[in-house]
């Protein structure tokens, strides 16, 4: 975990690709990204409520009520990725998570989206309004009321320049094959 801000981005999470990550052609599977987005997002929110474990129920929770998102580049066997968190259209019983997924080696864009999570009563078994001490904590990250506010600030400004595009992904090298030759 790393606080910080990168371009108002309050959080990010780094994790590595492990072999079961991948797919049938070897590179993450597209599942596994919203995987890597739950370990960052869970981290975020304990970070913003220390104290609380996340895995502990007094009867109200957060769950995860939608998720959009963009794949934009493949990524590879033991490659470190740094996602990056982001709250906005915070309203009174949910909010919503921009993620993005950065190689770390290189910095290319791996994948971006949001999650929207919902505030969530299991008693009653229906939704319900965030905790004071979470909306607190999200308007303090930078989350906003309105969603057009938010979202137009997520977005590049077209009176400023493109970033360089990052670097042509190295794919990694084809696999050994791990048994000897037993005809030889």
């Amino acid at each position: 975990m790393r606080p910080g801000s990168v371009d108002r981005w309050p959080f990010s999470f780094l994790d590595t690709i492990r072999y079961g990550d991948l797919d049938a052609n070897r590179h993450l599977n597209n599942v596994v990204y919203l995987q890597f987005f739950e370990d960052a997002r869970i981290a975020y929110v304990a970070s913003l409520v220390p104290g609380r474990d996340v895995a502990e129920s007094d009867g109200f929770g957060v769950i995860f009520a939608e998720a959009h998102i963009n794949y934009r580049a493949p990524a590879f066997y033991e490659e470190t990725i740094r996602t990056w968190i982001r709250p906005f259209a915070l309203r009174r019983s949910s909010f919503r998570m921009a993620f993005r997924m950065v190689a770390e080696g290189d910095g290319r864009l791996l994948a971006e989206g949001w999650g929207a999570l919902v505030g969530y009563d299991y008693a009653a078994g229906r939704a319900a309004p965030l905790a004071d001490e979470l909306v607190a904590a999200l308007r303090r990250a930078g989350a906003a009321d309105s969603e057009i506010d938010a979202l137009s600030d997520l977005h590049e400004h077209p009176s400023q320049p493109a970033p360089p595009a990052p670097p042509t992904p190295t794919p990694p090298p084809a696999p050994r094959d791990p048994l000897p030759n037993l005809e030889a």
